[in-house]
């Protein structure tokens, strides 16, 4: 069982990018997803700087995929595209039919962005191609075990394991919104949070994340009591969604999960969480087998 470092989803200065991947060299994932996923005016780093970080990574000996854009509106972004599934160097994370056509047959991850949601998906997935796939957020155990039991042979099974869920994409940005902007003008406010800004109900509750286009969990899912029963499932990656601060510890506590080590759980204490999707109840809620 691996752990993967899932692609940045929040907007941060090209400087913290480059750090934050300096010290990923040295932390126990195997598998480091890189790029821009929620939104393409993101433009702080460019796609030769994720090339550059990529080499970096590879050289520290991880397996590195380059992630694409979940909703695509202009033809500006289909082109950015093309060179991303071209680079010829790195496989390709698919978050969009466009990245599926466009990679034509090479290997590549279908991620958890694409509607996989039966045995004739997976079927077709690995038919153009893919070497693993990303289970979608709202998918059950029960679910993920029949999947399981039907998913083609050389087809890799990779789960969402800890940090806020992407639930949404939209046209519109709702950071932008916050602020009184048009999305054409935001300012680039999202650099602003770079965890994403809470919305809470009108009893203060947490509810959601915004983070521009994209909608998240009010609190991160954590599987982290779950990694045995994945075990048992034949899941061979574990994704990790990386955070403004305290990625390390996280990630070293699922290592030591996966490796069946005692986890030091203060990195989980001081904030609340949630796993309801993985028991087939509503995302937000917290259940124990």
């Amino acid at each position: 069982m691996k752990l993967s470092l899932g692609p940045i989803q929040y907007f941060w200065p090209g400087q913290t990018v480059r750090e934050f991947y300096a010290e990923v060299a040295d932390w126990p994932v195997e598998i480091v997803y890189l790029g821009e996923m929620v939104c393409a005016k993101r433009r702080q780093l460019r796609l030769q700087d994720w090339l550059v970080i990529a080499d970096e990574l590879e050289e520290a000996g991880k397996e590195v995929i380059l992630t694409s854009l979940a909703l695509m509106e202009a033809d500006s972004e289909l082109s950015h595209l093309r060179r991303i599934c071209d680079n010829g160097d790195f496989k390709v994370e698919a978050n969009d039919m466009a990245a599926v056509r466009l990679i034509n047959g090479r290997p590549f991850v279908a991620g958890p962005h694409l509607n996989t949601y039966n045995a004739a998906t997976l079927a077709l997935w690995r038919e153009f191609g893919a070497v693993r796939w990303v289970m979608p957020l709202e998918l059950s155990a029960a679910t993920l075990a029949q999947l399981q039991a039907e998913r083609p042979a050389g087809l890799q099974t990779e789960v969402f394991v800890y940090g806020h869920m992407p639930l949404s994409f939209s046209a519109r940005c709702f950071t932008a919104r916050a602020h009184d902007l048009p999305k054409d003008r935001c300012e680039f406010r999202c650099l602003d949070y770079p965890e994403g800004m809470p919305l809470k109900t009108q009893d203060s509750e947490d509810l959601f994340v915004i983070n521009g286009i994209q909608m998240q969990s009010g609190h991160p899912v954590n599987l982290l009591a779950e990694v045995p029963q994945m075990r048992e499932l034949g899941v061979d990656v574990l994704r990790l969604s990386p955070r403004a601060e305290g990625t390390e510890a996280i990630v070293r506590a699922f290592d030591a999960a996966r490796h069946g080590q005692p986890v030091e759980l203060a990195s989980f204490q001081n904030e609340p969480w949630c796993n309801g999707y993985w028991h087939g109840e509503a995302g937000m809620k917290v259940a124990a087998r």
